[in-house]
């Protein structure tokens, strides 16, 4: 799978149901293996007092990359 069709799909955290945001990036180590997906933040999700806007989801917390979607569970 190419990072450009991961970037197409809707990230939605199965904790609370919520659209989590947009793939722009991927954590790799220095071994070349992918570690997990940087998200950008929806903005509901983005707190007043936050300057983070990004979130890392590490690739164990992936609980299934569908057609349409990838489902992850994520307590933040």
């Amino acid at each position: 799978m190419r990072m450009s069709e991961l970037q197409n799909k809707t990230v939605i955290n199965l904790v609370d149901g919520k659209n989590i945001g947009n793939i722009i990036d991927m954590s790799v180590d220095e071994k070349g293996i992918t570690t997990g997906l940087i998200v950008e933040k929806k903005r509901f999700l983005i707190s007043f007092f936050s300057s983070n806007k990004e979130l890392t989801i590490k690739w164990n917390q992936i609980e299934k990359i569908g057609e349409d979607v990838i489902l992850v569970n994520v307590v933040y």
